[in-house]
């Protein structure tokens, strides 16, 4: 009876029974309860692959919206410096259609007091040209010689009209 006085059969015999014991009404039990935790795991992963698609469809969205108001803002800062350079452009024109405008009323305000120089001298001369042959005839002449000029002058006129 050496085997039931030696400790480790009885742990050996111990053992045995309890795998037996497990085997017969908890194996069942213990293997429900993990392929239940194996289902819940795969239900979570099959969730996160999920939610990970939806996230890398959410992330290419945004960098083609991204993408496309980047395009958009270039196309406006274009379409800005174009209308900013037909702006400088006309502007240019105007500038110098405006100081060309200036030139030529310049000039032609230059022409008239020119002109009215012109005439003014003209006219002064004139004048004094009169005064002067007034004052020579009045010394000079006599009162029968002036009655023969104005005779003379008036004779001259109709062929001066005609």
């Amino acid at each position: 009876m050496a085997f039931l006085d030696d400790p480790t059969n009885w742990v050996l015999f111990s053992f045995l029974i309890f795998v037996f014991v497990f085997m017969k009404f908890g194996y069942s039990k213990v293997i429900a309860i993990i392929d239940e935790r194996i289902a819940s795991i795969e239900k979570e992963l099959n969730s996160v692959e999920t939610l990970r698609i939806e996230a890398q469809e959410l992330l290419a969205q945004y960098q083609r919206k991204h993408r496309d108001a980047m395009k958009e803002a270039d196309e406006i800062l274009a379409k800005a410096k174009n209308q900013a350079e037909n702006i400088r452009k006309t502007a240019e024109k105007e500038l110098i259609a405006t100081k060309l405008r200036r030139e030529k009323q310049l000039e032609e305000r230059l022409e008239r007091i020119e002109q009215e120089a012109v005439e003014n001298v003209k006219a002064y001369a004139t004048q004094l040209s009169l005064q002067a042959a007034e004052t020579l005839i009045r010394s000079k002449m006599d009162k029968k010689s002036a009655q023969k000029l104005l005779e003379d002058s008036i004779d001259k006129i109709p062929a001066e009209l005609a």
